[in-house]
């Protein structure tokens, strides 16, 4: 990577080894070599860790980076069965692309992907989950790991069922990777545990930045923002973090980035593309609003999230074409009120009509 980059950009140097120490008063790093190393800024992108269901056990994994996923897939060659536990993005993709081996899949939840979906869009995804994985999802906690001579490890579920497994997959969510840096520096910390930046994505302690995984938001975000521990959002905010330390290093105002204005984010999930737009769950609305729907079995989910007649949020799975439409009509608030269910008509062409 040093000579990559070093060939590309020769201001870059890349120094591989983790960080011991964080010497924030005297504006130095010290690598894990004991090689210290001064900074006038330093901006932290040290992402989140798993968030495991149990530490230390060598039949419990979690997917995180591309080593996380290396040791996954070394396992997953050898295996004959495999648990899968959560319900989020990297448990939806596993239960769909893993082949070749039996897949228990252990979800505290009522619906599928209820990170991303509410109980429709589940339902309309699990027919294609299906009928090509014939098994449902176990829909229950796990609450006891034990290991036994015939499977390396079992799982007790609170529905009484035990299943012995090759191994364990935790899929529950990651953790902000603070703690090299905590050590000896007053640094604010977000609900989540994350270090707390402001709107120019610095920490509490002077020239200190952090972007990604590892940071909280702590500015009034925008309406139809809001922080989710996503690659896409972290890398718009390293990006941005690099401008803001660049601006303030030359005394120039700088703007909150346009990425801040309204949530969007692309994936796909059971091959269907998927786009999440603005409040897309409806998150912090309470039962102030209202929901629009259109469900085309096999092809097509629309949801849209309405307040006070003005679009929040959309859910767009299969190939709807809206996303752009849907994006404009959330960040000018125009009022949509005299379109009513005609919004999601599918025989008028909304895409021509707003544009």
């Amino acid at each position: 990577a040093n000579s990559i980059l070093g060939k590309r950009y020769p201001n870059i140097k890349v120094i591989q080894s983790a960080v011991r120490q964080l010497k924030s008063k005297d504006h130095r790093i010290v690598t894990e070599a004991g090689q210290e190393y001064t900074f006038e800024k330093l901006c932290l992108c040290a992402g989140a860790k798993p968030k495991l269901i149990t530490e230390g056990n060598p039949y419990v994994l979690g997917i995180r980076d591309t080593d996380s996923a290396v040791e996954f897939q070394k396992h997953l060659a050898k295996a004959k069965r495999i648990t899968i536990v959560g319900n989020g993005g990297i448990a939806l993709e596993l239960v769909y692309k893993i082949e070749g081996c039996e897949v228990i899949w252990a979800v505290k939840d009522q619906a599928i992907g209820n990170t991303f979906f509410d109980a429709g869009a589940a339902e309309f995804l699990i027919p294609k989950l299906t009928a090509e994985k014939p098994e449902p999802p176990a829909a229950c906690k796990r609450t006891k790991y034990t290991s036994s001579e015939l499977w390396p490890v079992y799982v007790e579920l609170t529905n009484g069922k035990i299943y012995g497994c090759d191994f364990i997959v935790s899929a529950t969510g990651v953790t902000p990777n603070v703690q090299p840096f905590l050590d000896g520096n007053n640094f604010a910390l977000g609900e989540d545990g994350g270090l707390k930046v402001d709107r120019y994505m610095r920490t509490s302690l002077p020239n200190i930045y952090a972007a990604g995984d590892i940071c909280t938001t702590s500015w009034e975000p925008s309406p139809v923002w809001q922080q989710m521990r996503l690659w896409t959002q972290a890398r718009q905010m390293g990006w941005y973090a690099a401008k803001c330390m660049a601006a303030d290093s030359l005394g120039e105002p700088l703007d909150t980035d346009f990425s801040f204005e309204l949530f969007a984010h692309s994936t796909k999930f059971f091959n269907y593309k998927v786009v999440l737009l603005g409040k897309y769950n409806a998150q912090g609305l309470g039962l102030d609003h209202e929901l629009m729907l259109r469900c085309t079995k096999g092809q097509e989910y629309i949801k849209v999230v309405m307040q006070h007649g003005r679009m929040l949020g959309a859910v767009l799975i299969g190939e709807t074409d809206l996303e752009e439409t849907f994006e404009n009509l959330i960040l000018n608030q125009m009022d949509l009120s005299r379109y009513g269910e005609d919004l999601l008509d599918p025989n008028i062409d909304i895409e021509d009509y707003f544009d």
